[in-house]
């Protein structure tokens, strides 16, 4: 009985030391997270004095600098110096509107996107980050991957599709101006290219197995659906497709619940081949035909490849399936110049799809006046 007793009171004083551990816990964050809205909105106020102190006196601005981290250093200590004076500065010159600022983002955030040089971009990691609740080191990963250009790309491609003549087209371009609701357009652009994986640790120019490669990503899962954006939740991986005694295996299959789509990953380590390109095309049909929900729309299939071939691109289901797409992936965080290159290139695969598009009916057009002369 005392044995009974000891127990009951053991568990007892353990619940009670969970709920005093959680409660602390739940009263420091909320302590920080309202002392980071206080600095964020003391910076902004500092770098609007200073703005608008200095105005037209450029010369004036490193004196009054000067000034004022002299004497609030004397007064409040650390966190007043020149460097900072000027990123509160700068904090202001990108956020001029107070109202705008969010909350959820601490100083560090907004270091990081106050020095993005495209406004529509900074108003889209803000939004982003706080709606997604990015850290400090995930929202750094996002901007160096520039994540807003992956997604604008696609997004671009997008309004193009419906464009069917090259000035209608640059109309399009020219109104869209940049992701305007960051929810709608991720949601509505389920796949990027390319693919950032550094976080899956391969050595750059190390080849990899395909089987590897899936491993990685699958070890490190978190970082990957990071990657893939929202709305995905992991499905199955080697997902089997049976018939007749045959066996075919699809690498990564994924759900998006903001499209209600299942979205399959073939990994290709190599150069992209037409022979892959047939073999997904095969997948998505299989698995809409035996797997798919009713009320769930068309599957999405996704080649990740090494290195995309523009033949394959123009020539294969590719150019005809709007389910079905070819990325590129690196397995390192690639430069700048890299991504630009990458992204130059998709822009004219888009480009000539386009024109293609615009020969195709321009034809149809010509062709019944063609006939009609025939006949007579």
């Amino acid at each position: 009985m005392g044995n009974g007793l000891t127990l009951q009171g053991d568990a007892t004083e353990e619940h009670a030391l969970s709920v005093a551990r959680e409660a602390i816990d739940n009263a420091r964050k909320k302590m920080t997270h309202a002392v980071n809205s206080s600095m964020v909105e003391a910076y902004w106020t500092i770098g609007k004095e200073i703005v608008e102190t200095v105005g037209d006196r450029a010369e004036y601005g490193a004196h009054l600098i000067s000034y004022l981290s002299r004497n609030l250093t004397a007064e409040y200590g650390r966190g007043s110096s020149e460097a900072n004076l000027r990123n509160m500065r700068q904090f202001y010159r990108a956020f001029p509107i107070r109202y705008a600022l969010r909350s959820e983002l601490s100083w560090t955030h907004y270091r990081h996107i106050m020095r993005i040089e495209s406004p529509e971009a900074r108003v889209f990691y803000v939004d982003e980050c706080a709606s997604s609740n990015w850290s400090e080191r995930e929202l750094k990963r996002q901007i160096d991957t520039r994540l807003y250009e992956r997604l604008l790309h696609t997004q671009e491609a997008k309004a193009l599709e419906g464009a069917a003549d090259s000035e209608r087209a640059q109309t399009v371009l020219r109104d869209l101006g940049g992701i305007k609701d960051a929810e709608t357009n991720i949601a509505m652009s389920p796949f990027k290219d390319p693919y950032v994986f550094e976080f899956a640790d391969i050595p750059r120019n190390q080849h990899v197995l395909e089987t590897d490669l899936e491993s990685a990503l699958i070890d490190s899962l978190e970082e990957f659906l990071l990657e893939l954006g929202r709305g995905f939740s992991f499905v199955k991986r080697q997902r089997r497709l049976s018939d007749n005694g045959e066996d075919w295996w699809v690498d990564l299959v994924f759900y998006n619940y903001y499209l209600r789509r299942f979205v399959l990953f073939d990994l290709k380590t190599g150069k992209l081949d037409p022979r892959d390109v047939g073999q997904m095309d095969f997948y998505l049909s299989f698995f809409d035909d035996k797997y798919k929900l009713p009320d769930d729309g068309p599957s999405i299939g996704i080649l990740l490849c090494s290195e995309k071939d523009d033949a394959v691109a123009k020539y294969s289901a590719l150019a005809r399936n709007d389910n079905l797409h070819a990325a590129q992936y690196f397995t390192y965080l690639p430069t700048e110049e890299e991504l630009t290159k990458v992204l130059r290139r998709n822009r004219a695969e888009y480009e000539e799809r386009l024109s293609r598009a615009r020969l195709e009916s321009e034809d149809k057009r010509i062709l019944p006046a063609s006939s009609s002369v025939e006949s007579v």
